[in-house]
């Protein structure tokens, strides 16, 4: 059986986080594992608390799984600090593992700080993917978030991550403001492709974010081709969305299965 690992921060609410990766790899029939890197207060509401898990803590259990079931992919979320980051990356290029998917969650949806602008820089040179929203590809760059949603706008910026990072960039079009919610994939060594999203994101998108970079994890364990992977993750959260699942009082977990 094919392996996903998460390194994530925990949602007790399951909308998103490791929760979320782990409803999707299991939705994608393969075996998912967890090591978180923060616990938070969380609901549909938002986030109202972040416990960092200590560094040498998040060593150790990465130490434990790497060390016994090595993964065939790996979903990064939340990554709190320098330190977590650092050694996460060295460990992992430790363990040779590969298919490495970056979602570099900076900030909850609700404002709550949950990683930093070094720690992405840290991880970038064992990545795979890199999947930022337009607000965090502004935060990555030192951009005004306006500036960069115009289609001409969000091609330039992702030339711009795979430069400074030196990995393929997935630039999601959710926060964009012209109606246009597509995203555009450009790969490390190629030419930029611009992917339609069918649906537009409804009030109940809690933890899409998670669940399409462990969907595209789960592409790559499974021996598919970066592209192809990101295009089924991308249909199948559509798909989820259509749903229209409808819990808690604030923003909506998706129906993901």
């Amino acid at each position: 059986m094919k392996v996903v690992l998460s390194i994530a921060a925990s949602d007790p609410s399951g909308g998103a986080g490791i929760q979320a990766d782990l409803r999707a790899i299991t939705a994608h029939g393969l075996y998912g594992m967890a090591v978180p890197t923060a616990l938070t207060v969380q609901n549909t509401l938002g986030v109202t608390g972040v416990l960092v898990l200590e560094q040498e803590f998040l060593e150790q259990q990465l130490r434990a799984v790497l060390s016994d079931i090595p993964p065939d992919a790996v979903k990064i979320g939340a990554m709190p600090g320098a330190e977590h980051a650092r050694v996460t990356a060295e460990l992992l290029r430790k363990f040779n593992a590969a298919n490495v998917v970056f979602d570099p969650v900076l900030a909850s949806t609700s404002g709550a700080t949950l990683g930093t602008v070094e720690a992405v820089e840290l991880l970038a040179p064992v990545v795979s993917l890199l999947t930022p929203n337009l607000p965090e590809a502004a935060k990555l760059l030192g951009r005004d978030p306006a500036e960069l949603a115009t289609p001409a706008g969000i091609e330039s910026t992702a030339n711009e991550l795979v430069k400074r990072f030196h990995t393929s960039v997935l630039l999601k079009g959710g926060h964009r403001s012209d109606g246009s919610f597509d995203d555009y994939f450009l790969p490390l060594d190629g030419e930029g492709v611009w992917l339609p999203t069918r649906v537009a994101p409804p009030c109940g998108n809690h933890g899409t974010g998670c669940l399409l970079s462990s969907s595209i994890a789960c592409g790559l364990a499974s021996g598919l081709p970066m592209l192809e992977s990101i295009r089924r993750a991308k249909e199948r959260l559509s798909d989820a969305l259509e749903r229209r699942l409808s819990l808690g009082y604030g923003n909506s977990p998706v129906d993901f299965r």
